[in-house]
């Protein structure tokens, strides 16, 4: 029985072959958008039994084991001389033969042995897998691109061929101008001058041919953030954006591949071809670069990486290149990964490169991935005054669309553990408000598994285009294209379960989306549709928190409460299960609603927990049916009431958790054509205590307060 999990991959919008908004196109089913899954996942010592039994030799590696390849002919080198070229994945099953660019699936390879054993034959062509199930579409749509690629490529200028001046420029508006011309041009860096980008060559396969490129802008930024690495903000500041052909989904190039030698055992590891270029020049130790920076390792990749016995990660100088550094290590193996701490002191190495900083000195000091079971604070130091340092990055990724759930949360954490409870019937739009929530951070480059048990993947896939083109496609099917196209390059992913599922199925597809694609964000909808059964048990909800911690993924669950009346709101206690299950949770969301009103702003979005920091609050939310999404109403000032403590509260109250905090906040109104604006004023929010039946809900702001204890 096999599993498979809908690929929506990819991340950076590319600058070319976006279909203009009045075409139409017909699709065919792609092969490679769905991920066979086994239900009963793969493991090293079934692989090791069959590759026995087939009488194929093989040792082990770091994440792959090393046979010889059986797409090519034999050389008739005695037995323990032959050159393992053929790489299988420990966790997958996934195989690469490098000599040949022939991958495919474990099934794909147990396909191959049998057929060769039956046939009695001792290698097979190449040509059985490769292109194996594409179709004229496909075949066309590659071609296509590749012509694009090309053509670009042949419109770009080597840097030898530009004036100092030209050169000095360029250099300057990409902050590289400690590069020399011998580096660029070793690695084959240009400029595509119609855009004044970089462009950064793709060479793979057998022959080294041109497979794609990556194109790298760069402007004067204005107080919006484009670029899918700049450095954002205010006016002034350098921003950049990358493009990449063919597109992100399917870009696998590690930079610099084609440099390394067969006798390099070190390597550096980074997230940008200019830090390749600035480690490169400046140590002279084989320096790649990942496809997609800091947010996925695809496994795919890992084969290339086998031969190194040190491999030294410098992804960043942030908080979150410090967390994936850690992530990718454990698919590396730990034991021959070093990392560099990022730091005031120890920027990407680009900017290392141009402050004067000693990169060889940098990598030397890099700190062993492998941890003990014990540390003293000693060990510990370092962490700390980073996490002191850099307050707003250890808080996570803030929403774009909710920041009154940024005042409270301060942001998405990985390795946290999230209820969702929802107050309202069937169909009340909790899987809709959950769907733009989980929308915001996608769209900010947090990979994400969608588990929808409860509705199908279509009918969610369509609620989310409509939140992210913000308007009914039904109404505008000539721009269906145009948003399609933008929504598929989002890292979001989709489960194919649907109703009651087994725990251990459910889990084992988790850690399978998290090694395959780097998933930072897990959603279950909904729990009880999942288990079947109303009562949350403690061993499944245990079994989430610890997937959550030691895979250092966020596990959102969406839950339906206990039954309360009418009357009264829905607290902590309401969630079914015992005590321990709300002790598991890092961060408790309740969505209140007015049962007997039908004015905007009936419900409520309400945090009753927040491990973090401890503040929680409440703020209201209105329903925009023409996008399907939700936002904080406007309105004009409320009447305040003072809240009062109820008997039965779990936590005993002071006077200071039952007092009443306003805010007045001004809002700009515009006015109607041809006249002035005029400002009005807007009283907001009052602050919510931990008892959620001790909240007011005045107005579209919110203000935190922090529980007791």
């Amino acid at each position: 029985m096999w599993r498979s999990l809908v690929l929506r991959g990819g991340r950076a919008r590319l600058l070319w072959g976006v279909a203009a908004p009045g075409s139409r196109r017909s699709y065919k089913s792609d092969p490679v958008s769905t991920v066979e899954l086994p239900a009963n996942p793969l493991t090293v010592t079934e692989i090791k039994q069959y590759l026995r039994s087939k009488d194929v030799p093989f040792h082990d590696g770091y994440s792959c084991l090393h046979a010889p390849s059986i797409f090519v002919e034999p050389s008739g080198a005695p037995a323990g001389k032959e050159t393992y070229t053929m790489f299988i994945d420990k966790t997958t099953g996934q195989f690469l033969c490098k000599e040949t660019s022939v991958e495919g699936s474990w099934q794909d390879l147990q396909d191959c042995l049998e057929v060769m054993q039956k046939e009695e034959r001792s290698f097979l062509s190449s040509q059985l897998l490769l292109g194996y199930g594409e179709s004229p579409e496909e075949r066309e749509e590659r071609e296509r691109g590749l012509a694009e690629v090309q053509t670009i490529w042949a419109s770009s200028v080597p840097f030898s061929d530009l004036s100092d001046e030209e050169a000095r420029l360029v250099k300057t508006m990409f902050q590289i101008t400690k590069i020399t011309n011998a580096t660029l041009k070793k690695f084959g860096v240009r400029l595509f001058k119609p855009t004044k980008s970089l462009v950064f060559p793709w060479f793979g396969g057998p022959s080294s041919e041109l497979k794609g490129l990556k194109l790298l802008s760069a402007q004067i930024g204005n107080s919006t953030t484009t670029a899918s690495e700049g450095t954002g903000g205010s006016g002034g500041e350098v921003q950049y954006t990358e493009a990449t052909l063919p597109k992100n989904s399917v870009y696998y190039n590690l930079f610099g591949l084609p440099l390394v030698g067969r006798a390099d055992s070190e390597l550096v590891l980074t997230a940008r071809e200019l830090d390749v270029l600035a480690v490169s020049q400046s140590t002279g130790l084989a320096t790649v670069a990942l496809p997609r920076g800091d947010t996925c390792l695809p496994p795919s990749l890992l084969p290339y990486l086998e031969q190194f016995r040190r491999v030294t990660l410098w992804l960043g100088g942030d908080i979150r290149a410090w967390e994936a550094s850690r992530i990718f290590s454990r698919k590396l193996g730990l034991r021959r990964c070093s990392l560099v701490r990022p730091g005031p002191d120890q920027p990407p190495p680009a900017e290392a490169l141009a402050r004067g900083k000693n990169l060889q000195r940098v990598v030397k000091g890099a700190i062993s991935a492998a941890h003990r079971s014990i540390v003293s604070f000693r060990q510990l130091r370092d962490d700390v005054y980073g996490e002191l340092a850099n307050t707003d990055q250890v808080a996570g990724v803030r929403w774009v669309r909710f920041p009154e759930l940024n005042r409270i949360l301060k942001g998405h954490r990985k390795g946290e553990l999230t209820f969702k409870e929802w107050g309202s019937p069937t169909g009340s739009g909790k899987t809709t408000f959950m769907s733009e929530l989980a929308l915001d951070l996608c769209m900010q480059g947090v990979n994400t598994l969608w588990g929808s048990f409860e509705i199908n993947n279509v009918r969610l896939a369509k609620i989310m285009l409509t939140q992210f083109s913000m308007q009914r496609l039904e109404e505008n099917l000539e721009r269906y294209d145009y948003w399609a196209d933008q929504f598929e390059e989002l890292p979001l992913y989709f489960m194919t379960f649907h109703g009651q599922q087994n725990i251990k199925t459910v889990l084992d597809t988790m850690q399978h989306a998290v090694y395959l694609y780097d998933i930072n964000h897990v959603v279950i909808d909904n729990l009880q549709f999942m288990m079947g059964q109303e009562n949350l048990s403690d061993h499944i909800v245990g079994a989430f928190r610890r997937f959550a911690t030691n895979s250092s993924c966020h596990v959102t669950l969406i839950i339906h409460p206990r039954k309360e009346e009418d009357d009264r709101e829905l607290q902590t206690a309401s969630i079914f299960g015992s005590a321990k299950a709300s002790q598991e949770a890092d961060n408790v969301l309740i969505m209140q609603e007015k049962k007997l009103a039908t004015c905007p702003g009936r419900r409520s979005l309400q945090v009753t927990k927040n491990r973090f920091d401890g503040d929680v609050g409440i703020f209201p939310l209105d329903f925009l049916k023409a996008s399907l999404t939700f936002s904080a109403p406007v309105r004009a000032k409320h009447k305040l009431r003072k809240v009062s403590k109820e008997e039965g509260d779990e936590t005993p109250k002071t006077p200071e958790d039952v007092s009443v905090v306003a805010d007045v906040a001004t809002s700009a109104k515009k006015a109607k054509a041809g006249k002035g604006a005029k400002a009005a004023k807007n009283s907001t929010t009052t602050t919510a205590s931990e008892s959620p039946e001790s909240a007011s809900i005045p107005a579209g702001d919110s203000k935190a307060e922090r529980s007791p204890g």
